[in-house]
């Protein structure tokens, strides 16, 4: 599997320094084809979007920069440019499609879904406004975003929980109206438990299309698909690069990278939850890291062992074999503080606290996406069902980002009322800084009104 590695103050640093450098920059290719994608999209609207989707998402075209090429001349080509719009999920369809789930299935989407809510609305913000003793007046407004995009991958990766995570904290936050967008199966229609997802989370429109040509229709609206002010949800790399480059036209929640796992173990931890804790995450990506810190040489032994065991029985036993080898660490440190330490250091997206006093160690940790405390807390609940967002910064970038919220929802207006007597009173230093400044005009505008 691989090595344990005992912490003496640079072998660790080193084996640090290459998990960290997994993610690479983005293929110079694939940002220049989505690049092109974007502006095609952007000036042919729902004819462009059909087209990428007939050969993308329907004929599986690999050659990204030929079929861009093509869909530019079948939109010069009048004859072959039909008109048509986006396919959109009707209400019915969606309540169909929930229909035809396993009612466990729903039983578990509407509970989730329920602690999202609750968890979610604790952390609505409030309008202030506050009234000095000159006169002076300031405030805040909180509004919500008027239109948001979720971009929900439905290809080989179907997450219906992504749905709740993303959709249910903008409805708390007031966004008016939320669209969905979805590739179409080769079938037809889209993955129903994905449907099953939006009806329950609350989605208002949901449109059936996919990849980079997507999230450029939700940025720049078409024909049916109308524009947002923000797109949120995971994706491939076509899809990830697209709304990198669409930033500032739209706002994004974050650049995901490859999923990732950091557990801190004492003693009184068992060898068999954290080999299951660190497969949960090597099942999801080549790319995914698992790492584990101990503070016990044989908590560590006895982990590498069971992570060979459970590995067998796995369906993405090869995918998580991969993750683990290339990606996957045991270190044995000498103190808990060092783990934790460590831990800071690496900013994992998921930390695990399997340790006994986890709560006593949680006033330790400054940089992790979500803290799973104690032997009993996998991050899988986590991921489906406590109602903490699993939507979560990755690559170090727990460093500075945040997990997703409903503050992700929401823009301030400031707002300031100055009366005369209040104005005079910082009339000197108003000008006097603008003065420094040498914008004249900027003092001008106190002075004329004295």
């Amino acid at each position: 599997m691989f090595p344990i590695t005992i912490c003496d103050g640079c072998r660790e640093k080193a084996l640090f320094a290459q998990l960290k450098a997994r993610s690479g920059a983005v293929d110079a290719k694939i940002t220049a084809a989505v690049a092109e994608i974007l502006a095609v999209v952007r000036e042919g609207g729902d004819a462009a979007v059909r087209a990428f989707t007939e050969q993308f998402d329907v004929r599986q075209r690999r050659d990204t920069l030929q079929v861009v090429e093509e869909v530019r001349q079948m939109l010069k080509d009048t004859t072959k440019n039909e008109s048509g719009k986006a396919r959109e999920i009707t209400r019915a369809q969606l309540e169909e499609a929930a229909a035809q789930c396993a009612p466990d299935f729903m039983e578990a989407l509407w509970e989730a879904g329920e602690k999202i809510r609750v968890f979610h609305q604790r952390q609505v913000r409030q309008s202030m406004v506050a009234h000095e003793p000159d006169g002076v007046v300031l405030g805040q407004r909180i509004r919500p975003l008027r239109r948001v995009g979720v971009y929900v991958p439905g290809g080989t990766a179907s997450y219906p929980s992504s749905v709740l995570m993303n959709v249910i904290p903008a409805k708390i936050a007031g966004v008016e109206e939320i669209i969905m967008a979805t590739p179409e199966q080769a079938g037809g229609g889209a993955d129903r438990n994905i449907l099953a997802a939006a009806l329950v989370a609350g989605v208002d429109r949901v449109f059936l299309v996919g990849g980079a040509q997507g999230v450029a229709a939700l940025a720049y609206g078409t024909q049916s698909i109308p524009q947002v002010d923000k797109i949120v949800g995971p994706g491939n790399i076509f899809v990830a690069t697209a709304k990198k480059l669409l930033y500032g036209t739209v706002d994004i929640d974050m650049i995901a990278g490859p999923s990732e796992i950091l557990i801190v173990a004492d003693e009184s931890a068992n060898p068999q939850f954290l080999a299951a804790d660190l497969l949960s995450q090597a099942e999801h990506d080549r790319l995914a890291s698992a790492v584990l810190l101990s503070t016990s040489q044989q908590v560590a032994q006895a982990t590498v062992a069971e992570l060979e065991t459970q590995l067998k029985a796995l369906p993405r036993r090869e995918i998580a074999a991969e993750a683990l080898q290339n990606f996957g660490a045991a270190l044995v440190c000498e103190t808990l503080e060092q783990a934790l330490a460590y831990a800071n250091d690496f900013a994992p997206e998921h930390l695990e606290l399997c340790v006994q006093n986890p709560m006593e160690s949680l006033g330790a940790v400054d940089n992790a996406g979500s803290v799973f405390l104690g032997n009993f807390t996998p991050e899988s609940v986590g991921d489906y069902y406590a109602g903490a967002n699993h939507v979560l910064p990755t690559g170090g970038t727990p460093r500075f980002f945040s997990p997703l919220s409903v503050d992700d929802f929401i823009k301030k207006i400031q707002f300031i009322s100055y009366t005369q007597p209040a104005l005079a009173k910082a009339r000197k230093a108003v000008i006097t800084l603008a003065e420094a400044e040498g914008l004249t005009a900027h003092a001008n505008a106190v002075r004329v009104r004295f």
